[in-house]
């Protein structure tokens, strides 16, 4: 096997970490998958199994943003308290970078429990409600970067597969 598929698998898992941190873990996989289509002679990496994986890599992001506003719909919040759970996530993705490893994550999932939880509240102003609807956002995003990493590794997979080595015309 050659150095370019070990540094191909090693991309994959650095972009496979990065996901569940509310990095661009799968767009970093791609590019990989595409640098090494376009230096590595005889690949067996096609252009369509790069397609299949953008395709993947964009209902990942699609799924990343409307799991926590169908979970806070779930969960008897209204259309506002999802746009809260949508709005407070990425607020706390950011406000949470200045902390290492893990921040983005934990101010994704605070700021997506807090967004729904200020939204509903202010609508409904009812505590029950809202805090049933900020709950479903929490879920929401959990299952959100579950799925976003599972499509992850499935890239992963596409991609070493695709690549291995004598797998090529």
């Amino acid at each position: 096997m050659n150095g370019w598929y070990w540094l191909l698998g090693a991309v994959q898992l650095v972009g496979l970490a990065l996901v569940p941190l509310g990095l661009p873990g799968l767009w970093l996989m791609l590019a990989a998958g595409i640098g090494y289509k376009l230096l590595v002679a005889g690949t067996g990496l096609s252009w369509l199994a790069l397609g299949i994986v953008a395709a993947i890599a964009v209902v990942a992001e699609i799924l990343e943003f409307t799991l926590s506003v169908k979970y806070t719909k779930k969960y008897g919040g209204s259309r506002r308290a999802g746009w809260g759970a949508l709005l407070g996530g990425l607020i706390g993705a950011v406000m949470g970078v200045p902390v290492p490893i893990i921040g983005s994550v934990i101010g994704a999932f605070l700021g997506s429990f807090l967004g729904a939880l200020a939204a509903e509240y202010s609508l409904a102003r009812d505590s029950r409600v809202a805090g049933r609807s900020a709950w479903g956002a929490l879920v929401g995003r959990v299952a959100a970067t579950a799925v976003k990493t599972a499509l992850g590794a499935a890239i992963a997979a596409i991609l070493m597969v695709g690549a291995w080595p004598g797998s090529g015309p």
